[in-house]
C-alpha cells in the first residue's frame, strides 16, 4: 500500500478456558516472528504466555513482551496498548483471558483487526464456542467494525467422529475456519523452552509448519466479508433463542 506499514492487531480469544488460547498465541508469535516485528500482550491473569516469554532462548527470534493482564481493558489500558507498542511493529497478538464482561468484550473487538477463536473437538467447547461468536456479532458489533473472525480447529485427530462434527458446526457458521492443528507432545516439548513448534529441531515439525503456514497466509489476506458476517450474526441469534439451535446441538451431540 504505497509503502506504508500497517499493523495487524491479532486477539485470539474463547470464552472457554482449556482451548488453547495461549499455545495458539505464542506459537503464532513465534512463527510470525522469523521475519516481522511482533509484539505478545499477555492479558490473561495466568500469564501463561509471560512465562513463556520468560523461558525463551535470547538467541531465537525476538518477540516483544507486555504483561497487560496488569491492567484492566479499560480506556487507560487501550491507550497504554497503542504507547507501548514498538516501532514499525508489524503484528501485535493479544493472549485473553476467558471470563470477560460485556464492556472488555466490547473493547476487545474495537482494539481488534483480526480476533481469532481456538475451538477443541468436544460438545461442550463446541457449545462455548457458539455463544462467544454470538456475543462478538451481536455485543461486540464485530461486523460494524469490519473485524476479521476466524475459527481454528485446535488439537484435533482428523480421523475422529467428533473432529468431523466440529468441522460440520464451523462451515454451518458461515465463518472462516482457517487452520487446524494436530493434538501433539512437539508443542508441550516447544512450550518447555518458550519456543514455538516452528523453532523445534528435526524433521518432525514439518507437518506442524504447514499447518501454521495455512493461518498466515490467512491473515496476509485478513479477509472482511461483511455479508458472511451479517448471515452469522442472524444464525447466532436464532442459535442462542430459537429452537433450531436447541435442534443442532442434539445433533452434534448424537
Amino acid at each position: 500500500m504505497d509503502g506504508i506499514v500497517t499493523m495487524q492487531r491479532i486477539i485470539v480469544s474463547n470464552a472457554k478456558g482449556g482451548s488453547g488460547k495461549s499455545t495458539i498465541a505464542t506459537n503464532l508469535a513465534s512463527h510470525l516472528a522469523r521475519n516481522k516485528k511482533v509484539s505478545l500482550f499477555d492479558y490473561d491473569p495466568q500469564g501463561s504466555s509471560m512465562h513463556w516469554l520468560r523461558l525463551r532462548d535470547k538467541e531465537r527470534s525476538l518477540i516483544h513482551s507486555v504483561a497487560a493482564h496488569r491492567k484492566s481493558m479499560n480506556a487507560v489500558a487501550t491507550e497504554a496498548f497503542q504507547l507501548r507498542v514498538p516501532a514499525n511493529t508489524d503484528h501485535v497478538i493479544c493472549d485473553t483471558p476467558a471470563a470477560m464482561n460485556k464492556q472488555d468484550l466490547a473493547q476487545l473487538v474495537q482494539n481488534a483487526d483480526v480476533i481469532l477463536i481456538p475451538v477443541c473437538p468436544s460438545p461442550i467447547d463446541i457449545h462455548v464456542a457458539t455463544r462467544f461468536i454470538g456475543d462478538l456479532l451481536i455485543i461486540g458489533k464485530a461486523r460494524a467494525h469490519n473485524v476479521s473472525i476466524g475459527v481454528i480447529a485446535n488439537r484435533v485427530r482428523t480421523n475422529t467422529i467428533m473432529y468431523k462434527k466440529l468441522v460440520q458446526f464451523l462451515k454451518s457458521l458461515s465463518i472462516p475456519f482457517v487452520a487446524a492443528f494436530r493434538d501433539t507432545q512437539h508443542y508441550h516439548r516447544a512450550a518447555e523452552v518458550g519456543a514455538g513448534v516452528n523453532e523445534l529441531p528435526g524433521f518432525s515439525r514439518f507437518r506442524d509448519d504447514t499447518q501454521w503456514e495455512a493461518l498466515v497466509r490467512w491473515l496476509d489476506d485478513a479477509p472482511v466479508a461483511p455479508e458472511l458476517l451479517a448471515r452469522a450474526s442472524a444464525q447466532m441469534l436464532s442459535y442462542r433463542d430459537a429452537a433450531e439451535g436447541k435442534a443442532l446441538w442434539k445433533r452434534l451431540r448424537s
